[in-house]
């Protein structure tokens, strides 16, 4: 009979050992994402907060409004008040392609942070899997020499390819060759 411990949802001391894992990461993950948001210039963090604007409905919404009024008004729409840019609306153009420039540079601005940041990862991806390979290597080379000495028959064992370490120029070159370029 198994123990409690060792059944699905048990709460044993592996699963503890787990869940702190898991904390102990995510709270290392915070940590670089704090650290990230807390470096950014100035003109990274008005990108960030007018990216996080204009992504928002309320945006939307708020220029749908301010474009009916607009023209509305500037149709002769609403008694009263005498149109100001009559059409083709040429200053509603005017304000429009200037907003829609520096709306643009926002964009921009807060994109290539982001990008920034998803290259960090992405190198940090990279380290932790090649440290993980190197372990992997290490321990399929244990496991054959403990497969041997107890006489495991060959066949049996890991592929003896997998006991050597990757070599990672050799295969990047490899990946070049076979993945077209995007156009």
């Amino acid at each position: 009979m198994k123990k409690a411990q060792d059944q699905p949802g048990s709460k044993g001391p592996d699963r503890k050992r787990d869940d702190s894992t898991i904390e102990d990461n995510l709270r290392h993950i915070a940590e670089l994402e704090e650290k990230a948001l807390a470096t950014r210039s100035l003109g990274e963090k008005i990108g960030d907060a007018a990216s996080r604007v204009i992504g928002s409905m309320p945006f939307v919404l708020g220029h749908f409004v301010w474009f009916a009024a607009w023209i509305l008004l500037n149709l002769g729409a609403i008694p009263g008040i005498p149109p100001f840019d009559e059409f083709p609306f040429g200053l509603l153009t005017l304000v429009v392609s200037l907003e829609a420039i520096f709306l643009s540079l926002f964009l921009l601005i807060s994109q290539n942070r982001m990008t920034r940041q998803a290259d960090k990862r992405a190198h940090l991806d990279l380290q932790i899997n090649l440290l993980a390979e190197a372990e992997t290597t290490k321990n399929l080379r244990l496991l054959e020499k403990i497969a041997e000495r107890v006489g495991v028959p060959k066949e049996e064992q890991p592929s003896p390819d997998l006991d050597q370490p990757t070599d990672i120029v050799r295969l990047a070159t490899r990946v070049e060759k076979h993945i077209p370029e995007s156009s």
